[in-house]
């Protein structure tokens, strides 16, 4: 995989974010082919870095969303160092942050003041409930917005109650959102010259994603609560219980819940008043369940589900990562690369899913950086003189971390 060969190669992205929704979107462009300038508040970086677990002392954490990423840190509290990350914003193609509305401007870098200087910046900004607005003011955190899109609601089980979501999916969902629209962006550019404001929200994000139970809230007045792992308008679709374990089945069209029936030996079910179409079934999808179990308990799941597949019927097991990262298909698409890592030594990493040119051996082209790795590379990239950026060394305006290149 060369650079030159990606769709964004050649644009280069100041990513002033951190924790995940900002560093997700920014990963995503470096993946694409841009040169992704992390920008790290000294003396720590970003704050994701000190979240755990660890691998001796860096975190997973930041490891999963900063690959494709040179490291500068800058103080920000000293007006040189603010100086110096306006300058970079005057270069940058791309903007990336995920501040509370209002901060930019207070660090002097306010939109229309950038975007007078350098008219074809396109600047990607993440909240966590939006920029205005009755609560624009508001923090947000992941599962905050969880909670308050209604994503919760209707996760879980009836016993269990609202159950947030096992990743942080509204931030990994507004960095995509984001992500897609300055791609939208970057088009447009092309046309005009002229770049614009792409934002979004964790809130907004997750309520774009509720798909048919919004539909059903907005066409019906029907608000869905938590069902557990059955389909909420299809049945028989979710989780059963086989001899070893459960086993997801998708008998998702009346042709694929006949087939299943007669696969199962209850061809006499097809003609049951309960079950004669899906409206039906969902009405008596619990007893179904024990109907379809009796006999799943009598063969491993395993073997249920090549003999479904085999029928056209969609079906698989719950993996465990440990299933999930041995899977021959997993493999097969390259889900997981490998990188050396100049603390970890080899590092492997969740890839990129996205196949097409320039991709299609893997997205990994720079390991996540150490913290202030690229400082002293990127400032003389920038055309800052050695002098200049050792007496900002010197004087704690930024810093390099003591393994970096250009030291």
């Amino acid at each position: 995989m060369t650079p030159s060969s990606l769709p964004l190669a050649g644009l280069r992205v100041l990513d002033l974010s951190r924790a995940l929704s900002g560093p997700f979107c920014s990963m995503i462009l470096g993946d694409l082919g841009a040169e992704v300038i992390k920008v790290e508040p000294a003396p720590h970086g970003d704050m994701v870095r000190q979240w755990g677990p660890f691998a001796g002392d860096t975190s997973v954490y930041y490891l999963s969303g900063n690959r494709n990423k040179k490291s500068v840190a800058v103080n920000f509290r000293h007006p040189e160092g603010l100086g110096i990350v306006r300058d970079m914003a005057l270069r940058a193609d791309i903007l990336v942050e995920n501040f509370r509305a209002g901060v930019m401007a207070e660090m002097g870098m306010a939109q229309e003041d950038l975007q007078a200087r350098n008219p074809g910046l396109i600047w990607g900004s993440i909240t966590g409930f939006g920029s205005d607005g009755p609560r624009g003011q508001w923090p947000g955190f992941d599962q905050i917005a969880q909670g308050f899109s209604g994503f919760m609601s209707f996760t879980g089980t009836p016993q269990s109650g609202p159950q947030r979501v096992g990743v942080a999916i509204g931030d990994l969902t507004s960095g995509m959102w984001t992500a897609i629209g300055i791609l939208g962006a970057v088009i447009r550019r092309q046309a005009t010259g002229q770049g614009q404001k792409v934002e979004t929200s964790l809130l907004a994000s997750l309520v774009a994603l509720l798909s048919v139970q919004g539909q059903r809230y907005l066409s019906l007045g029907d608000v869905p609560a938590p069902v557990g792992n059955v389909h909420p308008v299809i049945a028989p679709y979710g989780v059963f219980e086989a001899q070893d374990g459960p086993l997801n089945i998708g008998s998702a069209t009346q042709e694929q819940w006949l087939k299943l029936a007669r696969l199962l030996g209850l061809e006499h079910l097809a003609g049951d008043a309960r079950f004669l179409n899906n409206a039906a079934r969902i009405q008596h999808r619990m007893e179904l369940k024990a109907l379809l179990e009796e006999r799943l308990r009598l063969r491993p799941r395993a073997e249920w589900t090549q003999a479904m597949v085999a029928q056209g019927i969609p079906a698989g097991p719950i993996n465990r990562l440990d299933d999930v990262f041995a899977d021959p298909q997993v493999q097969h698409c390259r889900m997981v690369e490998t990188i050396e890592h100049p603390e970890l030594g080899a590092l492997c990493q969740v890839g990129n899913p996205v196949r097409m040119d320039g991709l299609r051996e893997g997205s990994m082209r720079l390991p996540p950086p150490l913290y202030g790795q690229h400082t002293v590379q990127v400032l003389q990239d920038m055309g800052y003189a050695r002098s200049a950026i050792d007496g900002w060394l010197a004087s704690g305006v930024v810093a390099q971390h003591r393994h970096g290149p250009g030291e």
